[in-house]
């Protein structure tokens, strides 16, 4: 049974030596972007290899045009994954040390390719330690394989879509920031505060459980619903800062059995590079 959206620590630890599955360690600091590698070459879920949120997920910034990450060239992006030993036959696994918040980003990633055998690992890092299950400090090489994308065109949104989005009455728009954030307090990412008028706050975080873990499956779908009130899941589009913790929001919708929004990938660090696009700091404004 292929695994899709997550897998608990127990699964991945009865397959830890299957060969046609593929570890992928995501962690990673916003403050520190060498702090996730370094954690890696420290210890690391046994036979993980380790994906950099910006050097192999993002592609470079271009000041005043693009977001903080970038979606990655997508050749680059297959090149890496190739060479990660990852083909369509491949289950791959992925987990980081928050809950999901930058596994959800190669997730979305491998899907946006026409890859779904990939699932993100539940409660993370710290649940895998709790466990008491294998880490080791080896640093792996896999075997080449040949990625074959089948481009996912759908799952994205451009600014236009956003707009759009806005205003259709069928359509939501949901900020997967944190809610301070959304009202334009303690802004220490982007040069400019707020949300995008008509937005709706959806902080990622609510997704999961004091644990780590994802929320049940009824509680997820309780809350999307609420959120959405009465919008297709598959109408909705979904933004955060930079287009990656947006991902884990899609990836607690899709696990809880809804349709698959789309991502606006720039999100908010894009929106705010043209000064004529209008912002807010009004609560769900």
């Amino acid at each position: 049974m292929p695994y899709k959206t997550l897998i608990s620590t127990q699964e991945l630890a009865d397959h830890i030596n299957n060969v046609d599955w593929v570890i992928v360690d995501c962690r990673f600091d916003l403050a520190d972007s060498t702090w996730g590698k370094s954690q890696y070459q420290t210890s690391h879920i046994s036979g993980a290899i380790y994906a950099h949120l910006d050097s192999d997920l993002s592609s470079p910034i271009i000041p005043a045009v693009t977001g903080r990450h970038p979606l990655p060239d997508i050749d680059e992006l297959v090149e890496k994954l190739s060479a990660w030993g990852i083909d369509q036959l491949k289950q791959v696994i992925i987990y980081d040390q928050d809950g999901g918040m930058f596994a959800a980003r190669l997730w979305w990633l491998l899907r946006w390719l026409g890859h779904e055998k990939v699932a993100v690992l539940d409660g993370g890092w710290q649940k895998w330690n709790k466990d008491g299950l294998p880490t080791n400090n080896e640093v792996q090489i896999k075997r080449a394989a040949a990625f074959i994308p089948h481009l996912q065109t759908g799952m994205e949104a451009t600014v236009k879509d956003v707009i759009a989005c806005l205003a259709n009455p069928k359509a939501r728009l949901l900020d997967a920031r944190g809610a301070d954030r959304f009202r334009g307090e303690n802004e220490t990412l982007d040069p400019v505060a707020g949300h995008i008028p008509g937005a709706i706050s959806a902080p990622f975080m609510d997704n999961l459980a004091t644990n780590g873990t994802m929320h049940s499956v009824p509680i997820l779908n309780e809350r999307f619903n609420n959120l959405l009130d009465k919008t297709l899941a598959k109408d909705a589009v979904i933004y955060c800062g930079s287009g990656v913790t947006a991902a884990h929001n899609i990836l607690a919708m899709v696990h809880a059995g809804m349709d698959e929004p789309r991502l606006y990938a720039g999100s908010w660090s894009h929106w705010v590079t043209d000064p004529s696009r209008p912002v807010s700091t009004v609560e769900n404004a």
